[in-house]
Formats: structure tokens, sequence, C-alpha cells
């Protein structure tokens, strides 16, 4: 079956731009709970810092898929202040969209899959992809949500999240990041250029969105990577995604 390994990086909104009641709804709960206006205002910084985990703060600034079989990738990311172009390095190619585009290209390439892989995609990319979309208008192709414990007959799609099927749909008390897993087995972090999901916002604020393209890249290099050895070591024959 043609499969398709696939990850988003996201930002939050500028808290300070946003509307007094959206703050208002956001920040609630922290001055009901902090014990000091240091404590509020440490709790507000992680508050700001985390905005781009929701869908409904947050954006896609980039979304990278790569085919097993064939081992493309292609990194479609907005364009900040370095135009809409597109190049190719070392395999893989970048191409600058809008975020609403993005999406319509990633579920028309969606189109041509049965077999999705993540890490972490059902509780994070998919739920943030699908509200994206929502939010643009644009459908989606393929039901990434269905078929969690990999039934043999999924609807039109079979969605191989990596962080449920390595921690045994959460059996373990230590799950791991991708980090920690691919450096267990020898992968290349996508860490090890420097670069972590931390700097995202940092670096689409600074127009650097190349940057961030490129750190996805490497996220999925390092989760097919990882793929590979879930197919060898934690499938059968009669179940392997």
């Amino acid at each position: 079956m043609p499969t398709l390994i696939f990850d988003i990086e996201t930002v939050g909104e500028d808290f300070s731009a946003m509307d007094e009641t959206t703050k208002e709804s956001l920040t609630r709960w922290i001055k009901r709970e902090a014990y000091s206006e240091a404590e509020y205002a440490s709790q507000l910084q992680d508050l700001e810092d985390g905005l781009g985990f929701s869908p409904l703060t947050g954006q896609i600034v980039a979304i990278g898929v790569l085919d097993a079989e064939r081992e493309k990738t292609a990194v479609y990311y907005q364009p900040g202040g370095e135009g809409k172009e597109i190049i190719e390095e070392e395999g893989c190619k970048y191409e600058a969209l809008s975020e609403k585009d993005m999406l319509t290209k990633f579920w028309g390439i969606a189109r041509q899959y049965d077999t999705f892989v993540t890490f972490n995609g059902r509780s994070f990319d998919v739920p943030f992809l699908w509200t994206r979309s929502a939010v643009h208008g644009v459908k989606p192709t393929k039901n990434l949500m269905a078929n969690r414990y990999l039934s043999s007959q999924p609807w039109n799609a079979k969605h191989v999240d990596l962080f449920d099927q390595l921690s045994f749909y959460g059996s373990v008390r230590r799950k791991g990041s991708l980090h920690l897993w691919t450096r267990a087995f020898g992968i290349e972090s996508p860490k090890s250029q420097g670069v972590t999901g931390d700097d995202v916002r940092g670096l689409f604020r600074e127009g650097k969105c190349r940057e961030i393209a490129r750190y996805n890249a490497r996220d999925l290099r390092a989760t097919f990577e990882l793929y590979r050895r879930y197919q060898e070591y934690f499938t059968f024959s009669d179940d392997r995604g």
C-alpha cells in the first residue's frame, strides 16, 4: 500500500494583538490560580509560548510529506520574507505557500495514499490539520482519525501513529519523545543540527521560514527511519502497517 509520512510545524498568534475578550478567556484560569504577580507573569509567558499548540490560537507554518516507497520528500511552508519559490536541497523539494494552499496541497496528495505514518499525529497533527482546514474551507480527503487500533479493514485510510504503537497504546509509563526513540535506535535526531520545536516560533517571527522547513524535513526522515524499525521489530507478517 502506498505509504505517506507527514508532519507539521505550528506557531501561535501574537497574544498582545488579540482582542480583550479572547485575552480574558485565555487568562481567566491564570488570574484565579496564580498566587503572586511573579507567578502570574510566569504562567502568562507559558500561555503565550503555548498558543501554537491549539488550532484556535495558532496556525500551520509547514507541512512535510515523505513517500515511503519512493523516498521522495516535500515540505510546504509559509514564505515569510523569503519569497514564494520552489527549491530542491538534498532530495527534498521546498515550496512556499499560504496556509490555505498548503492544506489544499496536503489533502490532494493524501488522496493517493492508503497508509499514513506520524509520531503523535492522532493527538496533535491530524486534529490541527482538520481544524485549520475547516477554518479555511478546505475539505479533508482521508479520515485520519479512524481505526486507531489498526483494524484490518479501515474506512479509507490506515494511520500508523508511532507514538501509539511504540507505547503500546499508552500502556507504558515512560512513552518517550521522537528524539529519545531515535537516540535509542541510533537514528539521527531532527534536533541534531541545533533547531528544536521550541525554536519554530522565533524563527517564524524572524522570517526564517526555510529553516523551519528544513527542520520539518529532518523530522520526516527521523520518523521514516523509526517506522522502518517498527515494521521490522514491532509487527508480524499478518498485521504489518
